[in-house]
């Protein structure tokens, strides 16, 4: 059991602050992989709430290997999500508030498989082809797609 899982006893549906900890896979041609939520049916990369004594990176590897079936050989630091835009109130109406420590993740190994509870489907996607993005993460893949365009055009942002 989980630990958000005990609180979820107690608490119920009220608010929660949430540390998690996420991963944004980019492939060899610059796609990036999301899965289709089984819960809100949006989009979304990896991640997921840290357990007590877990390292943030260690969190952030584990959701993506859950969630994925892909191994991470190298993390990188991108972004911390946190404030309005990381609240969310899921579908089963389990409200949070969230800190998100986000990486990159280029080098990585291992096979595609989604996490039949939480991913209805994973594919990789360009980024001027998105989809439909899951509330509380918008913010990031847009600031993600910042940095990239910004890379692209010679500025160096990170």
């Amino acid at each position: 059991m989980s630990y958000i899982m005990d609180l979820r006893k107690t608490m119920g549906h009220r608010i929660l602050m949430q540390c998690a900890g996420s991963v944004i896979i980019e492939n060899e041609r610059g796609e990036i992989l999301l899965g289709r939520r089984t819960d809100n049916h949006l989009w979304g990369y990896a991640g997921g709430a840290k357990e007590l004594g877990e390292t943030i990176e260690n969190c952030a590897q584990r959701e993506l290997q859950e969630e994925t079936g892909l191994i991470a050989d190298e993390l990188v630091f991108f972004c911390v999500n946190s404030g309005p835009e990381a609240h969310y109130v899921y579908p089963n109406g389990d409200e949070v508030d969230n800190v998100e420590v986000v990486y990159l993740c280029r080098k990585y190994h291992g096979e595609i498989r989604p996490q039949a509870e939480e991913i209805e489907e994973l594919r990789f996607f360009p980024l001027d082809g998105l989809p439909e993005i899951s509330p509380p993460i918008r913010g990031v893949v847009q600031r993600y797609r910042e940095m990239r365009r910004a890379a692209e055009a010679g500025e160096d942002r990170f």
